[in-house]
């Protein structure tokens, strides 16, 4: 079987961050772990506190999964420190991890910041350089690449920027405006979009987490970098339209919905 390990932080509504990531593995039918960076006071209407894990204990979570269970990949979520950052790439350079997916969590779907400024120039030096792909959102790509973008022209420019700096390919998330959900994969200076459509559906609570742990699983299971990014988008689609209609807020995803074996 193969084995998927998240580096997130919990999600006590159990919508995103390490619960998602860990319902998105089951779904994969591959043997998700977890390493928590942070526990948060979170529902589907934003967060309401973060109580970060200490870097050192966080190291000692990674050494346990590494000298025992060695996952097939890698999805790195919420770090909300430079500390942190330090610590998690030091391990995985280590142990010399493979199909490493880093979503670069800087802002949740609810509009509460998760990033602190100070962590996010040990983000693009640390981090995201270990990266096989970064999966940031619109929003995130700005502020990685310090450019504004109104256009799918636009995301191809900043991938193209992003690319001069990380070795990794990015993926860069157009759900945020349009009427379509086109995503574009810029890997090798070649530049693959992944056409999509918009479902009509308000809860997005812990997309991004599950498109991550999504391709991070068909990483592990085998597949290319395209093929996993074009099977986790349709796992994505396929959740969302499943509706659950949980809760007073917007709805997290109905990740019950479930790839066949």
């Amino acid at each position: 079987m193969k084995k998927v390990l998240t580096i997130a932080g919990s999600d006590c509504s159990g919508g995103a961050g390490i619960q998602a990531d860990l319902k998105t593995m089951a779904a994969h039918h591959v043997y998700g772990m977890s390493v928590i960076t942070a526990l948060t006071a979170q529902n589907t209407l934003g967060v309401q506190a973060i109580h970060e894990a200490p870097p050192a204990f966080v190291g000692q979570q990674l050494d346990c999964v590494f000298t025992d269970i060695v996952p097939d990949a890698v999805k790195v979520g919420m770090v909300s420190s430079a500390e942190l950052i330090h610590v998690i790439a030091e391990k995985l350079r280590f142990y010399q991890v493979k199909n490493l997916v880093v979503d670069p969590v800087m802002v949740a779907t609810s509009g509460s910041r998760l990033l602190a400024d100070a962590a996010v120039d040990a983000l693009r030096n640390e981090l995201l350089p270990l990266a096989t792909v970064i999966t940031p959102n619109l929003p995130e790509t700005e502020a990685l690449a310090e450019m504004a973008i109104r256009s799918q022209e636009g995301m191809l420019d900043a991938a193209k920027l992003l690319a001069e700096k990380i070795p990794g390919a990015i993926l860069v998330k157009g759900g945020h405006f349009g009427d379509n959900a086109d995503d574009l994969l810029y890997a090798g200076h070649e530049a693959i979009w992944f056409r999509g459509e918009r479902i009509d559906n308000p809860n997005t609570h812990g997309t991004g987490c599950t498109l991550s742990s999504a391709i991070a699983s068909q990483l592990a299971l085998g597949c290319s970098l395209p093929e996993a990014v074009r099977n986790a988008k349709d796992y994505l689609t396929g959740a969302l339209r499943h509706d659950p209609a949980l809760g007073h807020g917007h709805g997290p995803l109905d990740h019950l919905w479930k790839l066949p074996r």
